[in-house]
């Protein structure tokens, strides 16, 4: 099989799934006696190429696997408009079917002549001869066809109305034909066009890490910025960057590249506006949230819209009307966002300076108190100093860190650089920093805070600054410096704020958490103790408690623990924080309410998004997976491990990355998929050893583990638990090994240790008699059944269930059904095995459990019953993931719907699909559907 070429692997196909699936079917049709037509619109930038050189790869060679089959043997003709010959006559055929001009002869003859002048001499009579003449001739080129016309805007008249001439008459016909068109084109309503608008934020951080793998978070955020969604915009702006600027070492570009085809194709087109034009886009270029009333209000009204004329029939800018349609909010908006910058830059300083100080003068309402103060610094209207105090106090009273324009970490910064004074000019540095941090851009908080080592500070700022610092490695860095960091901040802020420097204990406690260190824990948490005073307010009291919680539960003190845990519950309605609705999450979570868990860190997460602090998100989806893992959620729990992890890595939180890859691992586990899992857990494990965040690398450990027991591998799970049972271990980590408890006694009583067994379940049994869980207490009795005497298993287990029908856990309630039953089958009771071994069954098939499932359907035959694979045997080559895809291709879906369900791209689901065909020895989708069936 040929190698992929250029234009399958371009990265502006990133996003563009819908599309490459409709040009393939196209394609498949074709190939079929059924063609068809598509114009594919878009602005400039947003890969009308790349989708056209995807079909022609495709076409011309065996290409890749499509949703109906193989597509071959395609004869692929090429051709694009350029102005320099929009005016001569047929330019556009003659360089389209010039390679088949031979075929002319097997037309009818007047038809041949027709098109015979029409490209050699660029006349042609009227009528039907020579449109019928080109669609003819493509039909006699000699097998199935695919045309690509790119630009066709720029095509001649004549040569364009041919083409749409045979594009109408496709249907039955072996021929495809594909157009290129800018987004402002006119397009025949009876020619299909397929849209292809901005890339989406996922497609386009994809596409950034394509073209600059290991690239800075901060960088890419603003190369996103930028490009606005634009692939050519990425491209050019990848492509530009210095080494130091991929690494964050220097500050990323502001602008398109001048150099850029971009740039030099908008500065062309806004060349040809009016001035007064230019003045307006200018004023919307400054402020991206300009509402029309105040854009008028910053001239004459009846100018300002005359002169917004020329931009809206031009297609530059389009008209945004307000979300309750009366005209308030309405605004006007560039049609292709990456021209915002090119207005921008290409601008005067002078002529910048003059916009910013009328958007100044007509934002007067106190909402837009941090615009105005932008605009005005910005245009340098007064003292340097004054316009400093204004921009930072107006920063200081927002209430987002990076959900407006300007971004608030951007105000701080500016105000810092008006400001001459040295403390104060630090701490205006350090807020930023601060803003910066929280607002996902972790390297830009760096940069500000490497600033401040220029700068004679004082111990409040210095405080600060170790605050931040150790707010950064706890998410993005070394959680061992993260905790020294914490502590010295907590130390110092203790005399000038006590509540923070308590909240900043928490803090250093999470990173002993997070480290698997429990006794600095341990110690963080008596010398909160220490500080406490009967008068302090409910949120210091709150996180008190919180703190002397946790320790009493991870010390193992489960009763003396309750007391202050539910004191938690108590005060946290008195505090509306995102982060104390986390600790009530937490407290529920020890004292085993996971309904009340998950509840409080939905709430949370609406909080923290409401707030804009959406950075905090991921860090309270690892608590609420908490909550999903005990209830059983497994849906659930890829679902919000796929955010989260999503969310981590595009606000430069790989610490949190590393817990929902191992989450995701212990989900692809439960699938029974190895290769996924596999692959996610040694991702999981290779952030912790990174990072020194222990509890990731457990997790990834846990999930290998229950991939092992899955597969029947006892002794290699008890191997692999073990390690994460040694708190001192790179793989120990206390709360891990307690939720990996049930596993490790399934394990390790399998292989015969019962001892070590015995020692975990009491550690587990001591927790779980602490709370009311239903699920937890199911889990510790089904331990005690597995280390039963033979006489005692059956009453543990019957116990076990009584308690899974109470809680949540349709899963473990199966597992448990599975070992009750392989029990009772070994002590030859295969009528009583049976029914719990269906009931195991028919759970672990309708959750896709595929391991779990053969465990069951292998203990049905053992018990007597001749069971039927789910898998037919023709299929069992396959890997666990492949046979996954294969069962939902044959049940009628698409490559995009498989990859939607999956968590895969397209590519991916199409390489497997390649696979999967070359194992099966089949050709086609339907004997595929032949097989599966």
């Amino acid at each position: 099989m040929p190698s992929p070429s250029a234009a399958t692997r371009s990265p502006a196909l990133h996003g563009r799934d819908t599309e490459r699936d409709a040009l393939l079917r196209l394609l498949d049709a074709a190939r079929g006696g059924r063609g068809g037509a598509a114009i594919l619109r878009g602005a400039r930038g947003t890969g009308k190429t790349a989708m056209l050189d995807l079909a022609a790869d495709h076409a011309s060679d065996t290409g890749g696997i499509g949703d109906t089959g193989n597509v071959r043997g395609f004869v692929v003709l090429r051709a694009r408009g350029t102005e320099a010959e929009s005016h001569l006559p047929y330019a556009g055929l003659h360089g389209l079917l010039r390679p088949v001009a031979d075929r002319l002869p097997a037309l009818p003859p007047a038809q041949a002549e027709a098109l015979r002048r029409a490209l050699e001499l660029g006349t042609a009579d009227g009528g039907l001869a020579l449109p019928a003449a080109v669609l003819n001739l493509l039909l006699a080129a000699g097998g199935p066809v695919l045309a690509c016309v790119d630009d066709v805007h720029h095509l001649d008249a004549p040569s364009r109305e041919a083409l749409f001439f045979a594009a109408r008459r496709l249907a039955g016909e072996p021929v495809v034909l594909l157009f290129g068109a800018d987004d402002d084109t006119f397009a025949p309503d009876d020619i299909p066009v397929l849209e292809l608008g901005a890339l989406g934020e996922e497609p386009a951080r994809r596409l950034a890490d394509d073209l600059v793998p290991g690239m800075a978070d901060d960088v890419r955020a603003s190369l996103l910025e930028i490009a606005r969604g634009n692939p050519l915009a990425l491209e050019e702006l990848a492509g530009s960057l210095s080494p130091e600027q991929i690494s964050g070492a220097a500050a990323p570009p502001a602008t398109l590249p001048r150099s850029g085809r971009l740039w030099r194709a908008y500065a062309d087109r806004l060349a040809r506006l009016p001035r007064d034009t230019a003045d307006m886009l200018l004023l919307l270029a400054a402020d991206p949230d300009l509402e029309t009333v105040n854009l008028v209000g910053a001239v004459e009204p009846e100018c300002a819209l005359t002169a917004l004329e020329p931009a809206e029939r031009a297609g530059v800018i389009v008209h945004v009307p307000g979300a309750d349609g009366d005209g308030d909010g309405d605004r006007y908006d560039f049609r292709e966002p990456a021209m915002r910058t090119v207005v921008y830059a290409g601008a005067s300083l002078a002529r910048r300076r003059a916009a910013h100080r009328l958007l100044a003068g007509v934002l007067r309402h106190d909402h837009q108190r941090l615009r105005r103060a932008w605009h005005r610094a910005a245009a340098m209207d007064g003292p340097a100093e004054s316009l400093a105090d204004e921009l930072a106090s107006a920063a200081s009273a927002a209430e987002s860190f990076h959900g407006g324009h300007p971004a608030t970490f951007l105000a701080f910064e500016r105000a810092a650089e008006l400001t001459e004074h040295g403390d104060l000019k630090a701490a205006r540095l350090a807020a930023a920093a601060n803003r910066a941090w929280r607002a996902g851009l972790p390297r830009r908080a760096r940069s500000l805070l490497t600033r401040l080592q220029s700068l004679t500070i004082s111990e409040e700022v210095r405080s600060q600054a170790e605050l931040i610092r150790g707010s950064l490695a706890l998410r993005s860095g070394k959680t061992g410096s993260a905790g020294d960091d914490l502590m010295a901040a907590a130390e110092s802020l203790l005399d000038r704020d006590r509540g923070q420097a308590v909240r900043v204990l928490i803090r250093a406690g999470e990173a002993s958490y997070l480290a698997g260190d429990n006794l600095r824990y341990l110690d963080i948490a008596r010398w909160a103790a220490t500080l406490r005073r009967p008068d302090d307010p409910a949120a210091t009291q709150l996180m008190f408690e919180y703190l002397a919680g946790t320790a009493a539960t991870f010390d193992g003190r489960h009763r003396e623990a309750a007391d202050p845990l539910r004191r938690v519950l108590e005060l946290a309605p008195s505090v509306r924080t995102p982060s104390v609705l986390v600790w009530a999450g937490v407290a529920s979570l020890l004292l085993g309410d996971d309904a009340q868990a998950m509840r409080l860190c939905g709430r949370a997460v609406e909080t923290a998004r409401a707030l804009g602090a959406v950075s905090t998100v991921p860090q309270v989806l690892e608590f609420m997976i908490h909550a999903e893992l005990w209830m059983g959620r497994y849906a659930s729990i890829t679902a919000s491990a796929i955010e989260g992890l999503r969310l981590a890595q595009d606000r430069g939180r790989p610490n949190s990355a590393g817990q929902h890859l191992g989450w995701l691992a212990l989900t692809a586990a439960v699938e029974g998929d190895e290769e996924t899992c596999a692959i996610r857990a040694a991702s999981a494990i290779e952030l912790a050893d990174a990072h020194g965040v222990c509890v990731a690398g457990a997790l990834g450990n846990w999930a290998l583990a229950h991939l092992d027991l899955a597969a029947g591998r006892h002794a290699d799970a008890a191997k692999r638990l073990q390690a994460t049972a040694r708190a001192d271990g790179p793989s120990g980590h206390l709360v891990v090994r307690v939720m990996s408890t049930p596993l490790f006694v399934e394990a390790v009583a399998r292989t015969g240790d019962r001892e070590r067994a015995g020692e975990a379940l009491r550690v587990l049994d001591r927790w779980v008699g602490s709370t009311r869980s239903p699920d937890r207490r199911a889990l510790a009795t089904r331990c005690h059944a597995l280390l039963a005497a033979p006489g005692d298993a059956e009453e543990y287990f019957r116990a076990a269930l009584d308690l899974h029908h109470q809680g949540f856990s349709e899963f473990e309630t199966a597992r448990t059904q599975l070992l009750f039953g392989s029990a009772l089958r070994r002590n030859r009771r295969p009528g009583a095995a049976r029914e719990h071994l269906h009931s195991a069954l028919e759970t672990f098939e309708r959750s896709g459990a595929r391991l779990w499932a053969e465990q069951a359907r292998t203990e049905l035959r053992g018990a007597g019953e001749a069971v039927r694979s789910h898998r037919p045997k023709a299929t069992e080559k396959l890997t666990a993931q492949q046979y996954q895809i294969a069962r939902i291709v044959a049940d009628g879906a698409t490559n995009r719907e498989v990859a939607a369900r999956l968590f895969l791209s397209p590519r991916t689901v199409e390489h497997h699909l390649r696979n999967i065909f070359a194992k099966l020895d089949i050709r086609s989708r339907v004997e595929l559907v032949r097989l599966m069936s």
